[in-house]
């Protein structure tokens, strides 16, 4: 089973109802493949170190994921490299 922790952050400049259905979409990538998700943390609204695509904040979210395929991992890179909505992220396998 491999682990690993996912980071992204949604664009705060969107209404609540588009950021939650991103995240919905993100999570369903997660679920969809038989993963199990073992930590799902909203970290709330931030402020970036410098801006990033001419926005200043963004929300943060921290995923921890065990699954038996690195397939999932592909999948969520792709989907979050074309949503618009998605500024950054970052998936890291977790070593035991």
């Amino acid at each position: 089973m491999n682990k690993y922790e996912i980071m992204f952050i949604v664009r705060s400049d969107i209404d609540e109802d588009t950021r939650k259905n991103t995240v919905k979409a993100l999570e369903k990538i997660l679920t969809d493949s038989k993963t199990t998700i073992t930590l799902s943390k909203e970290l709330g609204q931030k402020e970036f170190a410098y801006e990033i695509k001419k926005m200043k904040s963004g929300y943060y979210y921290l995923y921890n994921i065990e699954t038996d395929s690195n397939e999932v991992t592909k999948e969520f890179d792709r989907v979050a490299r074309i949503d618009e909505n998605i500024v950054r992220h970052l998936i890291l396998k977790i070593e035991d």
